[in-house]
């Protein structure tokens, strides 16, 4: 008595969240999220989120490698919180937000930065610098209980040397602030990822070198990087 059994579109929107690398159809990522991040690049803090879109061709998972791109001699790396969504919605109200919110994952935005600097520069889009193949390495999926994510620590080693340490407790906007904001542009479909930004260090990698990050005691992911051929 009293419990609900799921019907076959909320356990298909499950299947989806935990498959979101397979069957997710949209990375929609949060620029400057993070104060001292901004500060880092430069960047005015933003009063509304700044958003831009990853292909999902750009997922990889743990196994494969990262490639530098050949128009790419700055290649950096950027840790993230990552949001799945396991209900559909648009027009989502902070208060309902999180309802829709299935699990987490461990994420690099990894970014050209000579060709986003030049697109900057230019008053063009971000998508070439943000969405070559491999530009988005993620954990498995994390599910719900196993985090706070609105203090969560973020961490990112390069060959064995600490380069970014942050909180999810600094970002400018909060998980409920972003679903409502993407919501009312972007339908959410179970599946989609929301990057939410990175904490500052973000710094070059190099072929040769190896990336490791963590997310709270949850999960770890490491992954090579390599030039592509």
């Amino acid at each position: 008595p009293g419990c609900k059994t799921p019907t076959s579109s909320t356990m298909a929107a499950a299947a989806a969240a935990r498959n979101f690398v397979s069957v997710g159809r949209k990375i929609v990522c949060v620029g400057r999220n993070y104060r001292e991040h901004a500060k880092e690049l430069g960047n005015a803090v933003p009063t509304e989120p700044l958003l831009f879109l990853k292909p999902p061709t750009a997922y990889i998972t743990q196994g494969a490698a990262i490639k530098v791109p050949k128009k790419c001699t700055d290649l950096h790396h950027e840790v993230e919180l990552g949001v799945v969504i396991g209900k559909t919605g648009s027009a989502i109200t902070q208060a309902d937000a999180m309802d829709h919110v299935a699990g987490y994952v461990l994420a690099l935005d990894m970014t050209a930065r000579n060709i986003q600097d030049e697109a900057k520069k230019n008053r063009h889009p971000w998508s070439v610098s943000k969405g070559y193949d491999t530009f988005c390495p993620v954990s498995d999926f994390v599910d719900k209980s196993k985090i706070t994510p609105e203090n969560v620590n973020l961490w990112l080693k390069v060959d064995g040397a600490l380069r970014q340490n942050g909180n999810t407790k600094d970002m400018i906007f909060s998980i409920p602030v972003l679903i409502e904001y993407i919501s009312s542009i972007f339908t959410l479909e179970a599946g989609d990822v929301i990057l939410t930004g990175t904490p500052e260090g973000v710094g070059a990698v190099k072929p040769g070198q190896v990336i490791e990050a963590g997310l709270g005691d949850a999960v770890q992911i490491t992954f090579p990087v390599v030039a592509a051929q």
